[in-house]
């Protein structure tokens, strides 16, 4: 079976065409600026990137363009839209209402617009790739798979926040998590690698992206994570603050003169490595700033591993021990300092770092030395195909 996975943002949607028996991406790409111009990104496997310049009003022409490049007859990857078995959608948030992926029916977009308040930026958006899809390729199969999901098997001691129970009932106040898709993707790969039962395992998965977050699961199941309500908990990220005392708001407010919107600004798109370094969220910029004596780009690569490695002993904590850690996402991936000073705090779990392959680059790979009592993987994540496979399951 193909299958179309759309992500679709405000005025931007990634794509990727996938042949679920090979499990290969026929094509990859992305609509940039609907709304606005517009512009279609289209790589078919194997050949070069193209770029052309658009009119894309609404998301309505940005799907049709897409659809277009799939099957035009110059470098189109299929015949026809016949060959398209199914839609997978990424959606950010099911709130409590969804734990798995599910078919999309109209009381599946209701429940979906029941949770727009919980991500207000995303969902709507999300939806209109789902109706836009339904409306150029009616009778196809649409499936939502949700980035909370995987987090909904989370014990209320780890999801609810101490605040008065009213606020959970009332307005479905706790912990969510984000990055479930990734979580759980890179969590069965790091138990095959491993070579232990993921059903008796305890796997720490680090998304170390510009939006990072950690995951504790055991047995297969997410026992805690550490982004909640919103994205913004958890580690410091690229532009995100992450953990703060909330007084701190407060405290901006009255000092800079800013109201509710005005402070989240600052903690969602002024925080962060970018706000600390004063110089970049990229990790690259940083390490090259470090290197050349940059001592704020120094301490923000610190604060970031340092909280890093802070979240990975508390699950270490809450697992009552570890099996794996994975590292996975952009800087998870591509970034060996990074993972060097992380694994730096971990010696007491008796992980021994090997250099070679923690500095090497390209494929998945384990970066502890065989002797190590835990086992560190370096795990590329790929959300497309882990939306491909659970929308192949369904339909």
């Amino acid at each position: 079976m193909k299958v179309l996975v759309i992500n679709c943002g405000s005025s931007s949607l990634k794509y990727q065409l996938i042949d679920s028996d090979t499990e290969e991406a026929l094509a990859t790409g992305l609509c940039e600026r609907i709304g606005i111009d517009g512009r279609l990104v289209y790589q078919p496997a194997g050949a070069e990137k193209e770029k052309t310049d658009l009119a894309m009003p609404t998301h309505n022409e940005a799907i049709q363009f897409v659809l277009d490049a799939l099957t035009n007859d110059k470098n189109g990857v299929i015949k026809s839209l016949d060959e398209v078995g199914a839609i997978g959608h990424r959606i950010v948030h099911g709130g409590e209402k969804f734990t798995k992926s599910v078919v999309i029916t109209d009381d599946v977009i209701k429940a979906i617009e029941e949770c727009n308040d919980l991500a207000p930026l995303h969902n709507p958006a999300n939806l209109i790739g789902v109706r836009t899809c339904q409306k150029l390729m009616p009778g196809k199969p649409n499936v939502a798979v949700f980035d909370t999901a995987f987090h909904q098997t989370m014990p209320a001691k780890a999801y609810m926040y101490g605040l008065p129970y009213e606020y959970y009932e009332k307005y479905a106040v706790r912990r969510y998590g984000f990055h479930g898709t990734s979580h759980d993707f890179v969590s069965h790969v790091a138990a095959e690698m491993a070579g232990v039962d993921y059903k008796n395992s305890k796997i720490i998965v680090a998304h170390l992206g510009n939006g990072a977050s950690i995951s504790a699961v055991k047995n297969g199941e997410c026992q805690d994570t550490s982004m909640g309500l919103t994205p913004l908990e958890g580690l410091v990220m690229g532009t995100r603050s992450g953990d703060i005392d909330p007084s701190i708001m407060e405290f901006i407010a009255g000092k800079e003169g800013l109201d509710i919107a005005g402070v989240m600004n600052v903690l969602n798109k002024k925080s962060g490595v970018q706000g600390l370094s004063q110089l970049s969220s990229d990790f690259r910029d940083l390490e090259e700033g470090a290197n050349a004596g940059n001592e704020k780009a120094a301490l923000a690569m610190d604060v970031f591993a340092y909280r890093v490695a802070k979240y990975i002993g508390s699950y270490v904590a809450a697992l009552n021990g570890v099996d794996v850690i994975a590292f996975t996402a952009g800087i998870g991936e591509n970034a060996p300092a990074i993972r060097e000073k992380v694994l730096s705090y971990l010696g007491y779990l008796g992980i021994t770092l090997n250099a070679d392959e923690n500095n090497r680059r390209g494929e998945d790979r384990l970066i502890s030395t065989t002797d190590s009592k835990v086992k560190v993987f370096v795990i590329s994540t790929n959300e497309e195909l882990a939306i491909c496979r659970q929308t192949v399951a369904l339909v």
